[in-house]
């Protein structure tokens, strides 16, 4: 890839229909469609020479939820030879989700399924950016032709999105990443690691909103390998859906190895392809039992949607790494280092915060300079994740400071979650916190204090849960509830958090919404 546009997304497709026309490069179990990379790349042209036709320019954003199917990276791909900036959202978002995504990144134009372009028409009159509105069957499908001629010239430098992700305080901020950013996180999977090449398959269950299934696609562009899109993670048919795909590769996170680990064995999860699974967040204890049962090495991955792929456990380091909670080895073009709250680094063995540095990081975050310059102080990306060096000279992990809850590979940003539910009349104050759950690794729990003593304390957080849930995603209602006459306060008036988490139990006291 010595020639700058194989950095830019366009011309990774464009590359991929010389080199492999008629490979699969994309099959989608919705709709069961298979399309190869030649005729990717033509409707890559199709759509984009649409959205020059409707106005879209470069450095316009386009926000766009649809289900995993071709149109969604073909449309991404198109958005971008455009020179425009794809801004994914969240299926499960709510108005309240959605009005944000679209208010804070300025978009020009909403495409997606029926449901979304409702909600993103009910928002015009507040989202004064929006040009037009309209669902993807309007967009054509006609062949290349001299439209080529309309697009620009991209360059790696351009953003291709602004991936919304959860931070620590306020509502999400969304990540400028450019061309560069995706051709590199792709490339670290085919230059180590997992080697990608022509004959893999790759295979993924995340909604293409999400930033894992992308750099899917950028490494599929870059490698030659075939992507396989699930409609969604089930754990009853996931490995049959391995075997009948023929996947040689995944990626997964979160509850996903858990959840496979409590179903009874079946023949799939031992007669398939795969070679090696790379996983961020394995669970520690589990990792020989993941190994063990599926018969295929799982190897550590850890990364950022603001980073992209940072680090990798070798080939020749996974027998010793597993168990260990070691994160891996930084990719080719990346740092690491381990640096305490002034900002030095920490004595051999101590524990610290996990600063990154270096290429294929996100430019910086949309229409946020203060988030942006804390975010890289003393030139170093602060992850919030502490960790600590093994006698070994492994990097493992230890836990999270930052005030956020990782529930199933969700990340859910609690001040969110505060602001929204005192939104409500009869809210005066509230703090979520993370309580631990076996299955999802953590949970969120809410303390709320009411304006007036509820009548019922059921009756009340039913009323809440509802509120919450016509907002915002469902995954960031809390699951449990207990209501304080007041929340412990800091000298600074700020929630003393540590204090509520003092007074937790196993299982978690207060009202359980999954019990209702």
């Amino acid at each position: 890839m010595n020639n700058p546009t194989d950095e830019t997304l366009p011309g990774m497709c464009r590359r991929a229909a010389r080199l492999w026309p008629e490979r699969p490069a994309i099959v989608c179990e919705h709709g069961g469609t298979t399309t190869t990379f030649a005729a990717l790349d033509a409707l890559m042209h199709a759509l984009a020479a649409e959205l020059v036709r409707r106005g879209i320019q470069p450095g316009h954003r386009v926000a766009v939820r649809l289900p995993n199917c071709v149109e969604f990276p073909a449309l991404w791909l198109a958005i971008t030879a455009a020179g425009a900036v794809m801004v994914p959202v969240n299926p499960a978002y709510r108005r309240s989700d959605i009005e944000h995504v679209l208010r804070h990144s300025g978009a020009q134009a909403c495409i997606g399924d029926d449901e979304f372009i409702a909600e993103a028409r009910a928002l015009l009159p507040t989202v004064p950016t929006l040009a037009w509105v309209d669902g993807i069957d309007s967009l054509p499908r006609g062949s290349r032709g001299a439209h080529d001629a309309g697009l620009p010239e991209v360059r790696p430098d351009w953003p291709a999105n602004i991936q919304f992700t959860s931070g620590t305080t306020g509502l999400p901020k969304g990540c400028v990443l450019s061309h560069r950013y995706w051709a590199r996180f792709g490339r670290c999977f085919v230059e180590q690691g997992p080697h990608i090449t022509a004959a893999d398959t790759l295979l993924t269950a995340q909604r293409f909103s999400y930033a894992d299934p992308q750099w899917n696609v950028a490494l599929a562009l870059q490698s030659g390998a075939t992507l396989v899109m699930l409609d969604g993670f089930s754990p009853s048919r996931f490995w049959q859906q391995v075997v009948d795909h023929g996947a040689t590769f995944f990626y997964c996170l979160g509850a996903m190895p858990t959840l496979m680990l409590k179903l009874a064995p079946g023949p799939a999860e031992r007669s398939h392809l795969v070679r090696m699974v790379v996983c961020s967040g394995i669970p520690r204890a589990r990792h020989h039992e993941l190994e063990e049962r599926f018969g295929v090495p799982w190897h550590e991955a850890y990364g950022t949607t603001e980073t992209g792929g940072d680090l990798i456990v070798p080939v020749e380091e996974h027998a010793a790494s597993v168990g260990t909670g070691h994160l891996g080895r930084p990719v080719p073009g990346k740092e690491l280092r381990i640096l305490d709250p002034d900002g030095m680094p920490v004595v051999a063995g101590a524990v610290g915060e996990l600063c990154l540095r270096g290429v294929g990081m996100m430019d910086r975050y949309h229409d946020d300079a203060a988030a942006t310059e804390f975010a890289f102080r003393g030139g170093w990306y602060h992850t919030g994740d502490l960790v600590q060096e093994d006698p070994a000279g492994r990097v493992c992990y230890v836990a999270r400071n930052k005030d956020m809850i990782r529930r199933g590979g969700e990340n859910i940003a609690a001040a969110e979650v505060e602001a929204v539910l005192q939104g409500h009349d009869g809210v005066r104050m509230a703090a979520c916190v993370a309580v631990p759950d076996e299955l999802r690794g953590e949970e969120v729990k809410v303390f709320v204090v009411a304006q007036q003593e509820p009548v019922s304390e059921q009756a009340y957080f039913r009323e809440l849960v509802g509120f919450l849930s016509d907002r915002i995603a469902d995954f960031k209602v809390p699951r449990y509830w207990e209501l304080l006459a007041e929340l412990p306060l800091t000298v600074s008036s700020k929630v003393a958090k540590p204090e509520l988490l003092q007074r937790e139990t196993n299982p978690p006291r207060g009202w359980d919404r999954n019990l209702r």
